[in-house]
């Protein structure tokens, strides 16, 4: 097993139980989505209220698929402190604008379904603070979101890689399945959203700390 302790993020919170429950289980983020067609999508003031429950040691993470400045800046004003997340088809240049112009920390969502995928991460190395490697839905998944499909990819795919930046791992993890996913990529941060629900976007409050646990046990 990896001799490093793992890391973890509960993503798609929308409730004070989720938030507390991801809190007494040592998550170090927290994602709140601002995408509407997402069932886990909130209001920023909804995000704002809920993030007063985080502890210092715990960071709010926005996550938008390809916004626009005043969406951004709406979040932003109310999430001062949070990360933000871009989990659509940013380009390098855009992830580099937003990062100077919000003057905050970027984690850059890379959808991954082969090799030439992983490879094209690598442009994002240099404006991005952090890569997040999530399933790529096939074309005939019916519905799909840009994450949370509880999908995963192959994770040999990310064996034996060097990043110049940290990242996460993301896309159909669960609590059983989790210490088979980093021995095989070397994941320091890990990712979860669907693998800790009942259905989409309601939360189930023991498999949060199920998954927790089971990180801080590798």
């Amino acid at each position: 097993m990896p001799a490093f302790h793992v890391v973890a993020k509960i993503c798609g919170l929308s409730d004070p139980a989720g938030v507390l429950a991801a809190v007494e289980g040592g998550a170090r983020f927290v994602g709140f989505v601002f995408y509407p067609p997402s069932p886990r999508s909130l209001p920023p003031s909804d995000a704002a209220r809920l993030a007063t429950q985080l502890p210092s040691s715990v960071r709010p993470v926005g996550v938008f698929f390809e916004p626009g400045d005043e969406e951004l800046a709406t979040v932003m004003r109310v999430l001062p402190n949070a990360l933000i997340q871009l989990h659509g088809k940013e380009t390098p240049r855009r992830v580099a604008e937003i990062r100077a112009r919000f003057k905050c920390r970027v984690i850059k969502a890379i959808a991954i379904a082969n090799d030439d995928d992983v490879v094209g991460a690598k442009e994002y190395e240099r404006v991005a603070d952090w890569l997040l490697f999530d399933a790529k839905a096939p074309k005939d998944h019916v519905n799909a979101l840009p994450g949370g499909n509880a999908l995963a990819f192959d994770w040999k795919l990310l064996g034996d890689r060097d990043w110049h930046v940290p990242w996460l791992l993301s896309g159909g993890l669960t609590a059983d399945n989790l210490a088979e996913a980093v021995t095989l990529t070397g994941a320091r941060a890990v990712d979860v959203s669907s693998g800790v629900e009942d259905s989409p976007g309601h939360k189930n409050l023991s498999r949060i700390k199920a998954f927790l646990a089971a990180a801080h046990a590798i």
